[in-house]
């Protein structure tokens, strides 16, 4: 596993312990883990991953600062 995708699963770590996250955003960045966590990690998870972030960050609920912070670990994902 790159560094990178360490780097980005933290930081969805981070974030997913934030109590101020509405729920659903919760739950799709625990599937984003759960996928990002397998044995192996394809092009495929990490493109699956990206769509679920891209999807995440146009919720009109969520704090900037958090959609700052999911860009980021766009930006990691994307280097992986």
């Amino acid at each position: 596993m790159s560094k990178s995708i360490q780097e980005a699963i933290a930081a969805l770590e981070e974030l997913n312990g934030d109590a101020s996250l509405p729920k659903n955003v919760k739950q799709k960045l625990i599937k984003i883990l759960t996928g990002l966590k397998g044995k192996t990690i394809s092009n495929l998870e990490v493109s699956k991953a990206l769509h679920e972030i891209e999807e995440i960050t146009e919720d009109t609920n969520l704090q900037s600062y958090t959609r700052m912070q999911l860009f980021n670990v766009v930006s990691l994902l994307e280097a992986a």
